[in-house]
C-alpha cells in the first residue's frame, strides 16, 4: 500500500527552471529525478547554431510549440511548423533549424553523456 504521504505524481513550473545550454539552443529540463530517469520532458528555444547530434541509447520527441523551420533527420530536411511532432529514434542525426519553440521528450530521461557529435 503507498505511503500517504507519497504522492504519485510531480508538478514542475518551467518559469522556475533556469535554461542550460545544449546542442539545440536553450532548454528547461524537468522530470528526470521525479521519474527516476525513465524520461525527461524540455523545452527548448532552437538558437541558429543548433548543432547535428545524435543519442545511441534514447529516442526522443519533438513537438512544435511555436514557429515554422527544418528538422534535419539522417539525410532529410523535413519542414516543421505549430503542431508537428517527430520522433527521432536512437542513431538518427538530428538538428531543428529555423526560430523554433518546442517541447523534446526523451526516453530515457536525458543524459549528457547520451550525445554524440560527427
Amino acid at each position: 500500500m503507498q505511503n500517504e504521504k507519497e504522492k504519485r505524481y510531480a508538478q514542475v513550473d518551467f518559469a522556475e527552471i533556469a535554461p542550460v545550454p545544449c546542442p539545440c539552443g536553450m532548454s528547461k529540463r524537468a522530470f528526470i529525478r521525479e521519474s527516476e530517469g525513465a524520461l525527461s520532458f524540455h523545452v527548448v528555444t532552437i538558437s541558429k547554431e543548433a548543432k547535428k547530434h545524435y543519442h545511441k541509447d534514447h529516442q526522443e520527441v519533438y513537438y512544435i510549440l511555436k514557429g515554422t523551420g527544418f528538422l534535419e533527420v539522417d539525410d532529410e530536411k523535413i519542414p516543421v511548423r505549430e503542431g508537428s511532432s517527430v520522433l527521432i529514434r536512437p542513431y538518427c542525426r538530428h538538428r531543428a533549424l529555423g526560430e523554433l519553440l518546442i517541447v523534446n521528450v526523451s526516453l530515457p530521461a536525458f543524459d549528457p553523456r547520451d550525445e554524440y557529435f560527427d
